[in-house]
């Protein structure tokens, strides 16, 4: 294993600027990610500022304790509990198998980060994963890509859920899911690992009760080593060491969507787009309706003066909501907007680990924490990895193809290139003579034809249609012969997109991590943990 650094083009324009540390850009954050002096003013604001420390290790620890730990565990729960310790944190949705790569990704800019900055700052500093369990968009943690007879496809769970449920009270079915990740690992391949993969997924899953958990026991058994921490979101426990900020979440709900469109006028007049979908009367805070089992984001009727779901399905007035808040604060979960600041009120955070769309919708927020006397943490992009198999750039050196090029727009064009210089241009000459003179002599029969019975051109140009769609179809069975005859060289174009570029996406926004656990092994974590990272922008190119 062995790692390269490629300068890519961004995602977007925003997540460019924000990589070149555009100056009007930068206006948007308290903190510059990418000067080290920044990280020391971070510290000095974070010891103004108490945390409920000993309470959030001690829930952490607890909701931990049925997930694979070490020694390594233990010690960052200790360190979360030291006055001067500081926090690196990212998150995520609990996609099923941990979804797509860039996860993994995540994890890993989140411990590398931390081991980094306490080398450098010579503070405790505590790598935490916030598993993002309040969030209730199934359709996004419920499938996994996979490739099938040559062919991308997306496979997903077995199972509906059509309520609005938060993830972390979705439960598996275990049975359903067993058979499917056994047809899943059918498609992999067998491989020395196989058995061994295949026994930790199916024996993650035979202890885990929701997506969560089955997310969670995955994590922690890759990582458990690395002395990384997590936490759901969705946790009734956590809710209520949560409530006292949501008590003033809520009693400052105005200010808070004020702030937002007031920083959205902001981004907006820099020539940025919008981020956040929200309306003046947003309250920013979702009630979780144990009846119907749903998640319903309340607005507030400045009419009727009460908070109520958009289709008034709860109708709440202020001190109800706040008697909510205090007294079943389980019932409460924060939205886009609130989550961030939910987050920073939780943790000692010394840096935020982002994808390029979180950062941009980071942007908006500036102000709203301004309002609470906070400043938002410096936002470090996560890392961007394409994993690298030595037979893919045997591909790519035997097609003479650009590694970056193809990571950038991918193998298609100079597959139709190729696909081009096959075409024998003679046939095609003759094929495109016999068309003209079809169509000629078509249309002397059609004069002909009107002047007998004009009821006969309908059928007379039905048998036209069929005799040049006979033409095409044995043209293209000849451009076919052809291409069978260079079948080698197609099929390593297409090996090439399918793994660095498929579908037209990233690899990372893709494939799921066990395929490469399979081919690789399950030390194939640790060895990426391994490398020496640089959060310098580049892409990280692993060689396997």
């Amino acid at each position: 294993m062995e790692m390269m650094n490629l300068s890519l083009p961004a995602a977007n324009r925003f997540a460019t600027d924000y990589l070149a540390g555009s100056n009007g850009l930068q206006s948007f954050f308290h903190y510059n990610y990418q000067v080290e002096n920044d990280y020391v003013h971070r510290l000095d604001e974070l010891k103004n500022r108490s945390f409920m420390r000993v309470e959030l290790a001690d829930h952490i620890e607890s909701f931990m304790s049925r997930y694979a730990h070490s020694d390594k565990t233990a010690d960052s729960i200790r360190k979360l509990k030291e006055e001067n310790s500081v926090a690196v944190i990212g998150g995520q949705q609990a996609g099923i198998l941990t979804g797509p790569l860039y996860t993994i990704h995540k994890v890993i800019s989140i411990i590398k980060l931390a081991e980094q900055k306490e080398a450098e700052l010579g503070v405790p500093v505590v790598p935490i994963f916030w598993i993002a369990g309040e969030d209730h968009d199934y359709q996004e943690v419920n499938h996994v890509y996979v490739m099938n007879n040559s062919k991308r496809e997306k496979w997903l769970y077995p199972e509906k859920n059509l309520e609005k449920k938060m993830v972390s009270e979705i439960c598996i079915n275990k049975e359903r899911c067993y058979n499917w990740i056994e047809e899943i690992f059918g498609t992999f391949g067998e491989t020395q690992h196989t058995k061994q993969v295949l026994a930790f997924a199916l024996g993650s899953l035979e202890t885990a009760d929701s997506f969560v958990d089955f997310f969670a026991s995955i994590i922690m058994e890759l990582f458990k080593d690395s002395g990384l921490l997590i936490v759901d979101s969705g946790n009734k426990e956590l809710r209520k060491l949560e409530k006292e900020f949501f008590i003033r979440q809520i009693n400052e709900y105005k200010k808070i969507t004020s702030a937002v469109l007031d920083q959205q006028k902001i981004t907006g007049a820099a020539g940025y787009p919008k981020m956040i979908d929200i309306s003046e009367n947003a309250a920013n805070i979702f009630y979780y309706d144990e009846e119907v089992k749903e998640r319903i984001l309340l607005q507030y009727d400045y009419e009727n003066s009460i908070f109520t779901g958009k289709n008034d399905e709860v109708k709440f007035s202020l001190d109800e909501l706040l008697e909510i808040a205090n007294e079943y604060p389980e019932r409460l979960s924060n939205n886009v907007v609130t989550r961030p600041l939910m987050q920073e009120s939780l943790f000692p955070t010394l840096a935020f680990i982002g994808g390029p769309g979180e950062i941009a919708y980071w942007a908006e927020l500036k102000l709203m924490f301004e309002h609470f006397g906070l400043k938002m943490p410096p936002l470090v992009p996560r890392l961007n990895i394409t994993i690298l198999d030595r037979s893919i750039e045997t591909d790519l050196n035997d097609l003479g193809l650009d590694l970056k090029e193809v990571l950038t727009s991918g193998a298609g064009t100079h597959e139709l290139k190729f696909i081009e210089s096959l075409k024998d241009r003679e046939v095609e000459e003759l094929f495109a003579n016999v068309k003209s003179m079809l169509d000629e002599q078509y249309k002397l029969v059609r004069e002909k034809s009107s002047r007998i019975d004009a009821g006969l051109l309908p059928l007379l140009e039905k048998n036209e249609s069929i005799v040049l769609s006979q033409l095409s179809f044995m043209e293209g069975k000849i451009e076919e012969a052809v291409c069978r005859k260079h079948d080698h060289i197609l099929k390593k174009f297409a090996r090439i997109e399918n793994a660095l570029r498929p579908g037209g996406s990233p690899q990372e926004r893709v494939w799921n991590p066990f395929y490469y656990l399979n081919r690789y092994g399950l030390r194939f974590i640790s060895e990426l943990l391994d490398l020496d990272y640089r959060f310098d922008g580049t892409h990280k190119i692993i060689k396997m």
